[in-house]
Formats: C-alpha cells, structure tokens, sequence
C-alpha cells in the first residue's frame, strides 16, 4: 500500500474513522493492483523495453496509487491464443499479444500482415493506430480497452538451409507468423506450420520446421541464430509484419476513478503505438550483428530478387481481398485505405 501521510493518519485517529484506510472509501485513495500477462520471458526486449516502461510510467503518474503485477511467460497459465480471452473475460487485467494468434477475430488488422506492404514499424504502427481508431476500435476490438496496437520490423526467414529463390521453398516446413503469412507460404509452395514465438527454439531443435518467419528483434532471446544458420531478408518493403495489441479489461479500466483513468490514457494511444513499434525495431539491428559475429550466413535479396517474390505473393491480395468480401467488408478499398495511410505515414518520415 502507498504510505498514508502523517496529517492523514492523525485525523483519521481523531474522527475514527481508521476503517477507511483499510476499505479504501474514506481518507485515503484506493490503490489498484492490475496483472499484466504475456507470453515472452521477462528479459525479452518487448517485455523489458516497451511493457515495462508503460507500467513504471503509469506507477509513477499513479503517485503509486496503481501498482502492475508483470507475469511473463504465461506464468498466470494458458496458450498464448488465449490471452485475447483472458482480458475480455477478467481473469488479468492487461494483457499483450500477437494479434495473429487469434486468426478471424480481428479480421481487418490482417491488411498490415499482407506480405510486402510496409516498410517499416513506425510507419506500420501509425498507419494501423489510425486504421483502428477509426473503423476497428468499437467493432473488433469492442470488448477490450485498447492502449495500444503496433507492428513490428521487417520480418525475414531464419532457415536450416539457404533461400534465395522461390524454389528454395519447396517442401520446406515453415514457422508462420499469422494467416496470412501462412497464405503467402503455401503460395510459394512450402508447408506452412502455425505455432506461437515461444515454440520456435524447440520445434527448430527438433526439426518439427526447417525455418520461421521471424523479426530480427525477437531472434536472440529465442537463441535462433544458434539453432539456424541462414537468415534472408528482402529489398525495400518488409517480407511480413505482424500486428500486436496492448489491451486492458473493460471492467478493470471502468472501476478507475478519473484521474488515474487520465494516468492510462496519457500513457497509452496513437503517440505511445508509435514508439512501441519503433522502439521493437531498434533492437533488430544488435540480433542481426550477433548473427553476424557468429559467422551465420546472412542473405540480402537485391531489388530485382525481390520483385520476383513481390510478383509472386500477389495471389494473397486478391485470395484475402476475397476474404473479407465474404466476411462483408470490402477487400480492396480495406487495401487501398491501408496503402494510403502507409503512403501518408511513409512521406512523413
């Protein structure tokens, strides 16, 4: 519990009215303790450098009067996929994750995962925030209350064996980062393997995959490079991204009283997306020297390698376009809105 100060203490001896410290509905302001859980190892750089920052920025402007709990590695239990459900139903009050590993619950958001299409998380996470806040936010993402969506860096292969050529996919079996990543690895003819991040190292180890669509940020906490050799990244815009979203309890978020409803909302949002995702992407470039340092063999596709994988994913557009028709949105105009606000972001740079 926060300290209750002196002149505190002493008028509520006086009055006697002590219970009130205890209940928290007299003298003093309530303290909430929120649990914040998500599935990566506390040291990884998400957890350590954008969850906890949030949560020592919003204790602080708290006056400590929030406390979070963190509970990495999904130690409150769980999948991962069922992370979406513990914070709609109450069971924690904040989680984070990988939008992905909920396939059709959001569907829109899979427009930013299309292969090829952003070329970096700061645009990828401006672009999205805006897209959210204005056609997602009281649909999809109606049951949660959002402090924030992001996408990462370029994603890349990490793989037993070289890829250079689209051939060099064939019968590979291929960690796939979302449904349409998995779309765009049966395309190019590999078998693509769904799984969450923190089963990589063993399914790689084992030989369950010979690769896995990965960010740089994420390899070394997950020991990638020792595990693989091969990495191959793409010319100009990214092969894949992946979507996150950082979202709260609508009950937890309704019981704060107004102020410290002010601390989260000041803490969170379109500024605070935009520096999660940047700030993910920043510890891309250590992963990749580390690669590097250790002699692993690291291919860089030139502009005309990638045109012909570009040329080649364009079936995912329109098979995903025809998705969401089906689902009764409008594919192309979802593509066309989500090119110009990367085009808006990507000029703003």
């Amino acid at each position: 519990m926060k300290k209750i100060s002196f002149r505190t203490a002493v008028l509520a001896a006086v009055v006697g009215v002590a219970g009130a410290l205890v209940s928290g509905t007299g003298a003093v302001a309530q303290e909430f303790t929120l649990k914040l859980h998500q599935f990566l190892p506390a040291q990884a750089h998400v957890p350590k450098n954008v969850l906890d920052v949030w949560a020592d920025n919003v204790e602080r402007d708290s006056g400590g009067r929030i406390k979070i709990e963190r509970y990495p590695s999904m130690q409150l239990g769980g999948r991962p996929p069922e992370l979406i459900e513990q914070v709609t139903d109450g069971a924690v009050d904040i989680v984070w994750t990988v939008i992905g590993y909920t396939p059709g619950r959001f569907p829109r958001t899979e427009v930013f995962e299309l292969p090829f299409i952003l070329p970096n998380a700061e645009v990828g996470s401006r672009a999205f925030y805006e897209m959210f806040e204005n056609q997602m936010k009281d649909e999809e993402f109606k049951d949660m209350h959002v402090l924030g969506v992001w996408t990462h860096g370029p994603g890349s292969f990490h793989s037993s064996k070289p890829i250079k050529t689209l051939d060099d996919l064939n019968g590979m079996k291929i960690r796939g980062a979302s449904r349409t990543v998995n779309m765009l690895l049966e395309e190019l003819g590999a078998t693509p393997v769904g799984m969450p991040v923190p089963a990589v190292p063993e399914s790689l180890s084992k030989g369950v995959i010979d690769a896995a669509t990965l960010p740089w940020e994420v390899v070394l906490s997950l020991k990638v490079p020792e595990l693989v050799h091969n990495h191959t990244e793409f010319t100009g815009n990214a092969l894949y991204t992946a979507t996150f979203v950082f979202a709260m309890n609508n009950a937890t978020y309704d019981s704060l009283p107004d102020d410290l409803k002010k601390v989260i909302d000041e803490n969170s949002g379109f500024e605070f997306s935009a520096w999660a995702g940047v700030t993910q992407e920043e510890y891309a470039a250590p992963s990749r020297e580390v690669a590097r340092e250790m002699g692993n063999n690291i291919i860089v596709l030139d502009e005309e390698q990638t045109s012909i994988w570009r040329n080649a994913a364009q079936p995912v557009y329109d098979n995903w376009a025809a998705d969401m028709d089906a689902r009764g949105y409008d594919g192309k105009a979802l593509i066309a809105e989500a090119e110009a606000l990367i085009a808006k972001y990507s000029a703003a740079q």
